[in-house]
């Protein structure tokens, strides 16, 4: 059992990276109905953003704390403006285009982002440095081990997912999203600003996916430009199997996924952790392609 409970910590701390890139995937999806291919590359910049902020600001002197958090908001900040600017130079021309003409951009994107970063930052992987020290915590006495990076990891995941759900229910911006989400067209009639409402979804999106390259780049001390291959597509992953459009489902949907495949590597079958976590989108397509939280709505095509 205490195995058991190790492994289910574990996983927690795995699946709350992909929580907080499928939240991206979900809330985009949720007002313009696009998959954005290229929101992995975004949690790479992200990363980047992170690990040259955190190595300056280590190299003045700041205490680990101060560093943590003003690497965050610095890397969620440009990783807010990237998003934008994706979303006004790539996606807003394409408005009104067919939905495969939308796809094929983002992934063009996506490999845009990539090889931007092979060609300035080079092909090898990049040590991050090691913020704050770990620290192992005995719990209830046990052999149940949890260390200071897996606190930090689920605390700012509990933090910006309140955050997050304070802006979209309580905020005027929050407002227009759901309006949005419900009928473009209608919203627009109302005198919302549907352009400004998507470009902040994008950017909301993009600076929690910086969270989470930031968390990350901690937690496995290496990125690389490649880094956001297979986090984005088990974070989409993820967002499907919680219900895509949901948040809640997003956050359910990244736990559940990080939790099954560290179960799987745990039981010494590491080698299939990637291919289970494709297995379970299938599975979620074939047997409730509406997601765990998810509704099913009739659409006109």
């Amino acid at each position: 059992m205490e195995y058991f409970i190790q492994q289910l910590i574990n996983g927690i701390s795995v699946g709350s990276i992909y929580a907080l890139i499928a939240l991206g995937y979900t809330m985009v999806y949720g007002i313009i109905k696009l998959i954005n291919f290229a929101h992995g590359d975004v949690f790479m910049v992200g990363s980047f953003i992170g690990l040259f902020s955190a190595r300056y600001l280590a190299s003045v002197g700041l205490p680990p704390v101060i560093v943590l958090i003003i690497s965050l908001i610095i890397s969620m900040t440009v990783s807010a403006l990237l998003g934008i600017s994706i979303e006004r130079l790539a996606y807003k021309p394409l408005r009104k285009a067919s939905r495969i003409a939308v796809l094929i951009t983002a992934i063009g994107v996506s490999f845009f982002l990539e090889y931007s970063g092979v060609f300035v930052l080079g092909p090898q992987a990049k040590g991050f440095p090691e913020i704050l020290n770990k620290k192992q915590y005995q719990l209830f006495g046990s052999s149940v081990q949890v260390d200071s990076n897996q606190i930090m990891i689920l605390a700012t995941t509990v933090i910006l997912m309140i955050i997050l759900q304070y802006i979209v229910h309580r905020t005027k911006i929050g407002k227009a999203m759901r309006a949005v989400s419900y009928d473009m067209e209608a919203a627009r009639l109302m005198g919302i600003n549907v352009d400004r409402t998507i470009s902040a979804t994008f950017a909301i999106g993009s600076a929690l996916a910086a969270a989470a390259g930031v968390i990350f780049g901690m937690t496995y001390n290496s990125v690389d430009p490649m880094m956001g291959v297979l986090p984005g597509l088990k974070a989409f992953v993820a967002a499907v199997l919680g219900g895509i459009g949901s948040v809640p489902g997003a956050l359910v949907g990244g736990l559940l996924l990080g939790t099954v495949e560290t179960e799987i590597s745990s039981l010494g079958y590491s080698s299939w952790r990637d291919g289970v976590a494709f297995a379970v989108l299938i599975l979620i397509l074939i047997f409730k392609p509406s997601g765990l939280f998810g509704k099913n709505v009739r659409e006109k095509v």
